[in-house]
């Protein structure tokens, strides 16, 4: 048995109503090498306060990093991901708060890097495969079905599915400078850090890894419109012109010599690292 240890982040934006905390104590309890880092993206209702209580009947499993500011998913997600990198973590990953994919499959993806040393990221892939449970909006899978190709030209790789929030990466020098600095994009950050991965490291073409689900579940209540297939388009554009271009924030650069490029300068982050810090000792 592997002792690799993971960092799931879940960016969470009022989602007090939404949220089963249920299933994420379940899972923690049959998963013990992994940990939660609930990021809670300035929440208006009462987020943070099922958040904090969570972290508190955990036994340190799940951690919270309150951003006091609505900032956006790929922001939510990108702290989140520094304050974990920040940790003696091998795997750190980014799962949606709505469980569309189910944490059930969080051990498979870790299965993969475990057993594939080449991989550097394990990306979910929505493929309605014959014995596989994937309910998905008809007209959403075919417009994110002509996403991914166009997304696929843009990147240079062949992808089924860049959108799906269920992905988990090797923890890396470059894996960490690619999160260094703020995205370009607000709908597409997922297509933005495969860029800068292949831009700091191209040989990272060859290190992604599809990873089928079993189930993927469409979930009431999401904040995506078939309109915001239109700005992704213009975000995608966005990315193109900045290929090649992609510089990490200056203190991950220094550090990339040594690979440790652990350098923050927030006080949430470095506080969340904490705890998940205080968790492993």
């Amino acid at each position: 048995m592997s002792n690799s240890t993971t960092t799931i982040v879940i960016p969470c934006f009022n989602e007090a109503v939404r949220l089963k905390p249920l299933a994420f104590f379940q899972f923690i309890r049959k998963s013990t090498d992994v940990h939660l880092l609930m990021v809670n993206d300035g929440s208006s209702d009462e987020t943070i306060t099922l958040l904090e209580d969570m972290a508190s009947a955990s036994n340190g499993r799940i951690s919270v990093l309150d951003l006091p500011q609505n900032r956006g998913k790929a922001e939510a997600v990108r702290q989140g991901v520094l304050a974990a990198c920040r940790t003696s973590v091998d795997f750190v990953g980014y799962w949606d708060a709505d469980l569309a994919t189910p944490l059930g499959a969080i051990p498979s993806f870790i299965d993969v890097l475990n057993r594939l040393p080449q991989i550097e990221l394990v990306i979910g892939t929505r493929l309605k495969l014959q014995g596989r449970n994937i309910d998905r909006n008809r007209q959403r899978r075919i417009l994110g079905r002509l996403f991914s190709t166009v997304a696929s030209q843009v990147l240079g790789v062949a992808l089924r599915d860049t959108q799906c929030g269920a992905k988990l990466f090797r923890v890396t020098p470059e894996m960490q400078m690619a999160f260094s600095r703020p995205f370009l994009s607000r709908w597409i950050f997922d297509v933005e850090v495969i860029s800068r991965l292949i831009d700091l490291k191209p040989q990272s073409l060859h290190s992604l890894y599809e990873f089928p689900l079993d189930s993927w579940q469409e979930v009431a209540g999401s904040k995506l419109k078939p309109s915001d297939f239109l700005k992704a388009i213009g975000e995608l554009a966005r990315i193109y012109l900045s290929r090649g271009s992609f510089t990490p924030a200056p203190e991950f650069a220094i550090e990339k010599e040594s690979g440790a490029a652990r350098t923050f300068d927030s006080p949430q982050i470095a506080e969340a690292s904490a705890i998940i810090e205080r968790r492993a000792a």
